[in-house]
């Protein structure tokens, strides 16, 4: 089966760098760009961590683009108390001899969609800031991308505020731009990203994966200060890596279950800003969404972790380490 190409708008997090290193050695998947918005950490922190994970891991032909340095009409939100103030938590990769690419990430989505209208599947991960700016200004994108998947929104309780999910929240009129643009979005939010846990049991799992275990996987897992879990959700035994579940939902849809729904943001609220209203009995005619509202954890953890292995093996390969 042909690969599926991607490109990732992110705000690397540490759950977006194990996002990217997950689309980097599923071998159903080919990453054509990565763009950056603010979020997690300033702009000029989250392209850098793009960069060094994407030159850790071996994928210097990949393209970053830098974007939008904070949301379209709010304050800047960042997460520093989650990620840690480099972003990447306890991991510290060597720093990168390359600069972004030129331009912007809201020229660079449209020309690479343009370029190969119907073949790239797009997937934010971070503030719809970029994406929202680019249906502005190239409307014609929402009909030549072939899938919009996002990790995002909640169809219950929120993390960054009892009613909304960070990256919804950090601009919510931005999300409100993406939800109503007339295209379908596959929303992959907290309903099931809460679910996928990097659990004890999942680090002693990734612990024969040499240095992208020892230097990023494990580092910054340790250094993941998430919120404490919602009254009846469980208890927390490791971190949830939110951002993956939406790469993995374009690799192994199989794992996630979604169900169509018409999803709002709410942008005036003053306690429920960055909300996604969800209504699963919306008329068929009325859904913009498919709603992740399942998630296989074992089988998950399983293609994830294979990613992962294989990600491993070619940086082996390409420094001439000789594995075991």
């Amino acid at each position: 089966m042909t690969p599926q190409k991607i490109i990732i708008d992110c705000d690397p997090g540490i759950d977006d760098a194990l996002a990217l290193v997950f689309a980097h050695g599923h071998p159903g998947l080919t990453l054509r760009g990565i763009t950056t918005v603010a979020g997690n950490v300033g702009l000029a922190a989250t392209t850098e961590n793009a960069l060094r994970v994407r030159d850790f891991v071996g994928m210097a032909e990949v393209p970053v683009t830098a974007g939008c340095p904070g949301p379209l009409f709010r304050p800047p939100l960042d997460a520093r108390h989650v990620h840690g103030s480099s972003g990447l938590g306890a991991a510290r990769l060597p720093a990168t001899s390359a600069g972004p690419a030129d331009g912007h990430a809201v020229d660079y989505l449209a020309g690479a969609a343009g370029a190969e209208p119907g073949e790239i599947t797009l997937i934010a991960i971070g503030p719809l800031t970029n994406v929202a700016l680019a249906l502005r200004r190239y409307p014609q994108l929402v009909s030549q991308v072939r899938n919009f998947v996002i990790m995002g929104g909640s169809a219950g309780r929120g993390n960054a505020t009892p009613a909304a999910e960070y990256n919804i929240a950090a601009d919510p009129e931005a999300a409100a731009i993406v939800f109503g643009a007339g295209w379908p979005v596959t929303m992959v939010g907290l309903d099931v990203t809460r679910q996928a846990r990097a659990t004890a049991a999942v680090r002693d799992r990734m612990r024969g994966l040499g240095r992208l275990a020892d230097d990023l996987l494990l580092p910054s897992l340790s250094g993941y200060r998430g919120p404490r879990p919602a009254p009846g959700s469980g208890p927390a035994d490791g971190p949830a890596v939110h951002d993956v579940c939406a790469v993995a939902q374009v690799a192994a849809p199989e794992l996630i279950t979604c169900v169509p729904a018409r999803v709002e943001v709410e942008t005036a609220g003053r306690w429920t800003a960055g909300m996604t209203v969800t209504d699963f009995t919306a008329a068929p005619g009325d859904c913009n969404a498919q709603v992740a509202v399942a998630i296989d954890v074992a089988g998950f953890w399983d293609v994830v972790l294979d990613a992962y292995g294989r990600a491993a093996a070619g940086m082996d390969i390409a420094t001439g380490r000789v594995p075991g």
